[in-house]
């Protein structure tokens, strides 16, 4: 499976983005979609993840501001970004982890970065 990310760009804090990550190849069923964020200098931090169930979870960082979503008619994840802060300003991943074989295997797969900025 591969991953294409895109939609990060330059924008004033206030404003919003939406990222969106389009998957292709083979995709198991049973699987969960995050978007992942690596700021310089720091650890990369899980900031949304949606799974095939439909369930969502998020950073409290971006709880109210970010939403996660999926369309699966497209085998693509967006997540849409409002009220960006400077502090949102990372390099962003889309990550998917699915297990098949009866949960006996499992896989991930990481896209390319999308890097978003946001001015003070």
């Amino acid at each position: 499976v591969q991953l294409q990310a895109s939609g990060g760009g330059l924008v004033q804090a206030g404003g919003s983005l939406r990222l969106s990550c389009a998957a292709s190849g083979l995709i198991f069923s049973l699987n969960a979609t995050g978007w992942y964020r690596q700021a310089q200098g720091k650890q990369r931090e899980l900031v949304a993840v949606v799974t095939s169930g439909g369930s969502t979870s998020y950073a409290d960082s971006v709880k109210g501001r970010f939403t996660i979503s999926r369309d699966n008619t497209k085998n693509t994840v967006y997540l849409h970004m409002n009220s960006l802060k400077p502090e949102d300003t990372a390099v962003y991943y889309c990550n998917l982890d699915e297990v098949y074989n009866s949960n006996r295997y499992r896989r991930v797969s990481w896209g390319q970065g999308t890097q978003v900025t946001v001015s003070s």
